[in-house]
């Protein structure tokens, strides 16, 4: 047997030699299927390989193995399983592998602690920190390591400062690991200056320890001081760098443009034979490719152990932000896998440069794969029927947003305003704008202005300024538009009777754009004096001056008079303006015999206007609603919340879903509501 055990040890330790995850499967698996044990050194080996590949499937059939042939192994072989059950994420099995131990040591609670600080989950890392003490077991630098770790994960300075306090009452005064680790909590939480007075009280500070000061004043947007940090700890000479520690000091140079540095960073990596570190290799890709230079990215990555999943995205990417597309192609071509973020670049670089034609062919080769697409690839597909005018492929794209539920996504929500708007189906447009009205932002008012304002609608422009200045202030996208659409009225010939009313519209908006609504009042009369037809737009403008001067029963003369005289159909936008006019001065009565007379169900954003009226005049109960909503029982603000169980819709205030009583709960709506219009909010 001993042979055996013998021959089967040195084919493993040759498998490995190759250093990298199949070697790693095909030892584990070789081991797997042999009926005989190997020394607790191999185990303790591969166990550790395994944390380090965070190879899952191998861990679990080494730790079976292991259990098969060795029904009490030592403790220590144990807490490498724990261990690299934390590194491959697999909290579970770490967990269920410590409360079946037979006896634990304080490593045991080690690893538990920081496999839960290492995963994100803080709150159960510290759990297992106060279990440990309390079942007797002493805590140690490792053990202080860990629950620091999981103050950073909280930002909890406070909560950082007091195991540091305990850490020096139990003797580790001058501990390079703990001081490490405070001076982590103080860069997450922000403290950089503690963090650097930590740092320097530090009597020798490793690598680890430069690593952090350094990661830290990067990731807090202190770049420069991160490269000054970096070349102070090449100058000390004391330690060698991190491969970790030189990416973030190219990533730092990267950001802040200063390339004469990240070139001396660059060649300290290859004196330091740190260069083939993927992440420092992937770091300087990206480093040269911002600033154009691809000869130089090239050249990183045709160097061996430089060509992963990440640095080859990363090229394809740099090649095609940069024009490339061509060449961006054929290393696309050439990639032995791909993501979504590689398909990506293509479809950025070909979009970014209208080369709408082959964006579809990447479209279409994504269709033929199993990869999940993301909400920046939708926005691109989005970019690209735009390009086309294709308002056909468009829609269906908005379909497969309905149901995947990338609805709520503000940058996908913009590429469908900005799709619709340069294929010229404005009705579209202005409907999603209206549906999105929880979301929109700047760019979304920027959007539908140009959008109206490309297809020569200037009044449309008009209208939609006075809304937008409600929500968002304008910026210079925005006035150039603007201007765009004056300039278009402006340069008609008034010689027309049709022409006179676009400059009387202008007018009325402007008076009301700003706050004389007085004026916009008899500028309506004028136009109807010297025998002009009003349109949509007139009496939006007319409306909007009503509310300006806080005209309700002119408002609404004005309204049924739309089509009782001017034979004009009012719109959703003339709704909305009489019952922001009813809602805003407080007429509830006619607000609520306005909106059951509505021939639609009101809006998402209508129905928050009028919820808000019932706040604002002191009638905010649910009964309230009730009274102006009728059966439209439902809230938006304050912690109301609706869900659906069956074919009912209820609400419910959101800190009370978790310990609901029937009490709670409101009536279901008497009739089928729009759901995409009411979720969405």
């Amino acid at each position: 047997m001993g042979t055996n055990v013998k021959t089967l040890t040195n084919k493993i330790l040759t498998q490995l030699k190759n250093n990298n995850i199949n070697s790693l499967s095909k030892a584990v698996s070789t081991l797997f299927q042999s009926p005989y044990p190997v020394d607790f050194s191999l185990y303790a080996s591969l166990f550790n390989l395994c944390a380090s590949k965070r190879a899952l499937v191998e861990t679990r059939k080494l730790e079976s193995h292991l259990l098969t042939f060795n029904p009490t192994p030592p403790v220590f072989l144990l807490n490498r399983a724990i261990e690299a059950y934390g590194k491959c994420g697999c909290l579970d099995d770490a967990r269920e592998l410590f409360d079946e131990m037979p006896q634990t040591d304080g490593g045991s609670w080690n690893a538990l602690i920081s496999a839960y600080s290492s995963n994100g989950f803080a709150d159960e890392g510290l759990r297992v920190f106060v279990e440990m003490r309390r079942d007797g077991f002493l805590w140690n630098e490792v053990s202080f390591a860990g629950v620091l770790g999981c103050c950073g994960l909280l930002l909890d300075v406070g909560l950082g400062k007091g195991v540091h306090g305990a850490g020096l009452k139990y003797g580790f005064c001058g501990n390079v690991i703990i001081a490490s680790s405070i001076v982590d909590v103080y860069g997450k939480c922000g403290l950089l200056g503690d963090a650097r007075r930590m740092f320097y009280e530090m009597c020798k500070p490793n690598e680890v320890s430069w690593n952090v000061i350094v990661r830290r004043h990067y990731d807090m947007g202190e770049e420069r001081e991160a490269v000054v940090l970096f070349f102070e700890m090449v100058n000390a000479n004391d330690v060698v760098p991190l491969s970790f520690t030189v990416s973030s000091a190219i990533c730092a140079c990267s950001r802040i443009f200063a390339i004469s540095e990240g070139i001396q960073i660059h060649a300290f990596a290859i004196k330091r034979n740190l260069v083939d570190s993927l992440v420092v290799s992937g770091s300087l890709i990206d480093m040269y490719a911002k600033q154009g230079d691809l000869q130089s990215a090239r050249y990183v990555f045709d160097q061996p152990n430089a060509k992963d999943l990440v640095n080859w995205t990363s090229i394809v990417t740099a090649y095609a932000s940069n024009g490339r597309t061509e060449e961006a192609r054929k290393l696309f071509n050439e990639m032995p896998e791909r993501n979504i973020i590689s398909y990506n670049a293509m479809l950025a670089g070909y979009t970014q440069y209208h080369k709408w034609g082959d964006a579809l062919e990447i479209i279409y080769l994504i269709s033929k794969t199993n990869i999940n697409i993301d909400h920046v690839t939708i926005g691109l597909i989005l970019t690209t029927c735009a390009g086309l005018f294709d308002i056909e492929l468009g829609k269906q794209i908005h379909a497969y947003i309905y149901r995947h539920h990338f609805n709520s996504n503000l940058f996908v929500g913009n590429g469908l305003l900005n799709m619709y708007g340069k294929c010229g189906d404005l009705k579209s447009c202005r409907a999603w704008f209206s549906q999105m009205s929880h979301l929109r932002d700047a760019v979304s008012w920027n959007s539908i202005l140009t959008s109206h304002a490309r297809h020569k609608r200037s009044e449309e422009v008009m209208t939609v300024i006075w809304k937008m200045l409600e929500e968002t202030p304008p910026h210079k996208h925005t006035l150039a538009t603007i201007l765009a659409a004056c300039a278009n009225i402006f340069a008609l010939d008034s010689t027309t009777a049709s022409k006179d009313l676009i400059l009387y519209n202008s007018m009325i908006l402007g008076s009301c754009h700003n706050s004389r609504g007085d004026v916009a009042i008899d500028l309506f009369e004028m136009l109807i004096n010297e025998g002009l037809k009003p349109d949509n737009t007139t009496f939006q403008g007319v409306l909007l001056a009503c509310i300006c001067e806080g005209r309700a029963e002119l408002g609404r003369q004005y309204f049924d008079a739309m089509t009782s005289e001017y034979c004009v159909i009012p719109r959703l936008e003339h709704y909305e303006l009489i019952i922001e006019l009813y809602s805003r001065y407080g007429f509830m009565g006619e607000l609520k015999n306005f909106v059951k007379q509505m021939p639609f169900d009101p809006t998402a954003s209508m129905l928050i206007r009028i919820f808000d009226a019932c706040h604002e005049y002191k009638r905010a109960e649910p009964k309230a609603v009730r009274r102006v909503l009728g059966d439209f029982r439902l809230c938006f603000r304050d912690g109301w919340r609706i869900f659906k169980v069956g074919d009912v819709h209820y609400f419910v205030r959101y800190y009370l879903i978790d310990t609901m009583k029937p009490s709670d709960i409101g009536a279901s709506w008497n009739f089928t509501p729009s759901i995409t219009s009411y979720t969405d909010v």
